[in-house]
């Protein structure tokens, strides 16, 4: 296929929405590296704080992008990477002159840490009026679970994803980390509210984000349709409980197809147009979605063995030309070739230590300004030094600190 020219102005009006914003972060795994990269990409500078001793912990996750952790390489592309030892005073003394000149500071250490390094949100906030910091935690700052470990497995299981996520007969959590993506999702839209009201009160503030209220949020249908009188949604893998036919279905080319009928109407026009069997769109036993759901297996069996006989390319065709949804089961390897993605030009290229690296273009489209930045991932304390220099730092204390273990 074909790639379309880029439409990239030349000389655009608009500047990226966080140009001129400066944010630093003291930050690892996903949550709170998966939020700045985003304000990264709209413009804004992100200074990353890392451990001299390794750095952000994900960076060891695996080796898969290259020879770089595919978590790492996700959450941290247009960053610079400051390491330092924040545990040495003289190493915090830096982080906190850098915050003194920052519009925005995130963390997500381990709860309790940050406030033992002056780094919380409160405290930062309370001498620094004008700026905005974000605490990302696991549980929030208080209640029983406030010092409780968080990994994402573990909200996804606490905030009850996983018991709505799998077959009927086994549970399963997300296959991406769900509470982590939540979690930085609030924060990034925290940030840039707190910027707005920033910009009509000159009043920064702290932002709190927890993990699991993040994704205990994400359950509103499983929590509403439970709470309020009904059951909790049974597990029905990628079945829909309440609606049928709604299911993915073997092809004969070994594909599988998903789809969905929404109405009685559209089940008519399956049953005549793809089925080869018009009579069950009157037949009582189909005729409605209260009675197909309580016949699903006929249901499905009859859908399925409609499809089974077609190969993926022609079910698909004859469902479009239907009128029914539906999709591929897709593989990971099929969405990074997806025709979508690919005719509406997508994918680009971004440094990295071992070479360019294929990225996805971040999900906010702005027409008319300029691209997302998708700058390179750092390398471990790739920009120390010119951060030191920005600092006032002169080459012998730069070179002590160094020698010291206090930066990298």
């Amino acid at each position: 296929m074909s790639t379309p020219p880029r439409s990239r102005p030349l000389a655009s009006p608009l500047p990226l929405p966080l140009d001129g914003v400066t944010v630093v972060a003291v930050e690892q795994a996903v949550s709170a590296p998966f939020a700045t990269r985003q304000l990264a990409d709209l413009g804004a500078r992100v200074i990353k704080v890392e451990r001299p001793d390794g750095g952000d912990f994900a960076r060891g996750y695996d080796t898969a992008a290259g020879g770089l952790a595919s978590h790492f390489v996700w959450c941290n592309r247009g960053k610079e990477s400051l390491a330092v030892d924040l545990k040495d005073p003289r190493g915090l003394e830096l982080v906190h002159r850098l915050v003194d000149r920052a519009d925005v500071f995130v963390q997500n250490l381990a709860q309790g840490a940050a406030a033992r390094l002056g780094l919380d949100a409160a405290t930062l906030c309370a001498a620094r009026p004008r700026l905005v910091a974000v605490d990302v935690s696991g549980y929030g700052a208080g209640g029983p679970y406030a010092h409780k470990r968080a990994y994402d497995m573990l909200v996804q299981c606490e905030a009850g994803l996983v018991s709505v996520t799998g077959t009927p007969e086994r549970p399963v959590k997300a296959g991406i980390p769900a509470a982590d993506i939540a979690a930085g999702m609030y924060a990034f839209s925290g940030v840039l509210a707190a910027l707005l009201r920033r910009a009509s009160t000159g009043l920064g503030g702290p932002v709190e984000v927890s993990m699991l209220e993040a994704l205990a949020e994400w359950m509103g249908h499983p929590l509403h349709h439970g709470t309020h009188g009904g059951e909790a949604p049974a597990r029905t893998g990628v079945a829909h409980a309440v609606i049928a036919p709604y299911d993915a279905y073997a092809t004969a080319d070994g594909g599988q197809v998903l789809l969905s009928v929404q109405n009685d109407r559209e089940w008519r026009r399956l049953a005549e147009q793809v089925l080869g069997r018009p009579e069950l769109g009157e037949d009582p036993a189909y005729a409605t979605n209260r009675a197909r759901v309580a016949n699903r297996e006929r249901t499905d069996a009859v859908v399925g063995a409609a499809l089974a006989v077609l190969g993926t390319a022609e079910a698909l065709g004859r469902l479009e030309a239907a009128g029914i949804a539906c999709a591929r089961l897709n593989t990971v390897a099929d969405v990074a070739a997806h025709p979508q993605l690919a005719a509406r030009d997508r994918w680009r290229e971004v440094g990295s230590p071992v070479g360019p690296l294929r990225a996805l273009l971040p999900p906010i489209t702005l027409p008319g300004g300029p691209e997302p930045v998708m700058g390179a991932v750092p390398e471990l304390g790739e920009h120390t030094d010119a951060l030191l220099r920005e600092l006032g730092v002169d080459e012998l204390e730069r070179a002590a600190l160094r020698r010291e273990g206090v930066v990298a």
